[in-house]
């Protein structure tokens, strides 16, 4: 059998859609996500802040610090991961901050997101991109 041009270029396009579709699946699922956790509001930025690595060498444990001084709740996602949703910290009228630490997984090179509700019912956003040098995902 011998591979044409034309071959070749239909073989690289249904490889280059075939690459494309678990990315498209994964953002899907995090625009669920941060719609079930907004119920459809506006996200604004800024009065949340997000401290992870730039680079992780292992994403199986990479090190999340949150804090959202007056939130109520934050979730994070990895918007890389098969399934990004990562974990959800409600704050009550006691708690002495609103912050977090966590290690979390990560499959790959991603964004990852916090999302906090602000006491007032508005939303804010912010993310950063962690560089992962061996996957943790099986990866």
């Amino acid at each position: 059998m011998q591979l044409t041009r034309r071959g070749a270029l239909a073989l690289g396009a249904g490889f280059a859609a075939t690459m494309l579709l678990p990315f498209g699946a994964a953002q899907a699922a995090v625009d669920e996500a941060l719609a079930a956790f907004t119920g459809g509001a506006a996200i604004g930025e800024g009065g949340i802040t997000l401290t992870t690595p730039e680079i992780a060498e292992n994403g199986n444990t990479v090190p999340v610090t949150v804090s959202a001084p007056g939130a109520v709740s934050i979730m994070l996602l990895a918007a890389g991961n098969p399934n990004p949703g990562v974990g959800t910290f409600n704050f009550g009228p006691l708690a002495a901050s609103q912050s977090a630490t966590t290690r979390i997984r990560l499959a790959g090179t991603q964004q990852v997101i916090a999302v906090a509700k602000m006491a007032d019912g508005s939303f804010v956003r912010t993310a950063n991109e962690v560089k992962v040098t061996i996957g943790g995902c099986g990866g």
